[in-house]
C-alpha cells in the first residue's frame, strides 16, 4: 500500500478559508441538510433528524468527517467568516488510494464561483499528498456540480452507477500529474 501525505486542515485561496471543523458548525453544517434536493441520499428525516445535537456529535468524534488522512472542510469566506459549505476528499464511493472530492454549498452561496475555487485548492493539495487521480460522483440532475468539476479538468469516465429513485451517479475522474 503507498504512503500519502495528509490533506491539510486548512487551506485558503484570495476569498475563502477551508478549516477544521469546530462544534459550533453544526447549526450550519445541518442547514445543508435541510436544503438538499428531495433525490438526495441524506437529508433530514421526517423525525427532524440528523438534529444539531447530532451533527454536533459527529464533529467532536470525527472532525474531518472522513478517513484518517483525508478530509471534509468548512468553507468560510474570508472577508465575513460566513459559512458557506465544505469541500475536501473523502473515500465515499471510492477509495484511499483514490479518493472522492465532495463539496456542497449553502444556496445563497451558490453562482459566486465559490465550489470551484475551493475545490481547485482541495484538488492542488490532493496532488501534494502523493495521489496519482481523484474521483468525483455526481447525479445526472446536478447540473452545477458538472460544471464545477468540467472546470477543474475532470472528465466523464463512463462509469455509471444506476439509481431509478435518486437519479444515476455519474464517475467523473481527473488525473493529477497535470496539476
Amino acid at each position: 500500500m503507498a504512503t500519502y501525505g495528509d490533506l491539510p486542515g486548512e487551506l485558503g485561496t484570495e476569498r475563502l478559508r477551508l478549516r477544521r471543523w469546530v462544534p459550533s458548525d453544526a447549526e450550519e453544517y445541518r442547514g445543508l441538510w435541510l436544503e438538499r434536493d428531495p433525490r438526495a441520499l441524506r437529508r433530514v428525516d421526517a423525525e427532524g433528524r440528523p438534529t444539531v445535537e447530532e451533527i454536533r456529535g459527529w464533529l467532536v468524534e470525527n472532525p474531518l468527517s472522513a478517513a484518517p488522512g483525508l478530509g471534509l472542510l468548512p468553507i468560510e469566506v474570508r472577508d465575513t467568516g460566513e459559512f458557506v459549505g465544505y469541500c475536501g476528499l473523502t473515500v465515499g464511493q471510492a477509495s484511499f488510494d483514490e479518493p472522492e472530492i465532495a463539496y456542497e454549498l449553502a444556496r445563497r452561496a451558490h453562482g459566486h464561483g465559490y465550489a470551484t475555487e475551493a475545490a481547485r485548492v482541495v484538488v492542488e493539495a490532493a496532488a501534494r499528498t502523493g495521489r496519482r487521480r481523484l474521483w468525483a460522483t455526481v447525479r445526472e440532475w446536478n447540473a452545477e456540480s458538472f460544471r464545477v468539476l468540467e472546470k477543474l479538468g475532470f472528465e466523464r469516465s463512463g462509469r455509471v452507477t444506476a439509481d431509478a429513485e435518486r437519479g444515476d451517479s455519474i464517475w467523473m475522474t481527473r488525473g493529477l500529474e497535470q496539476v
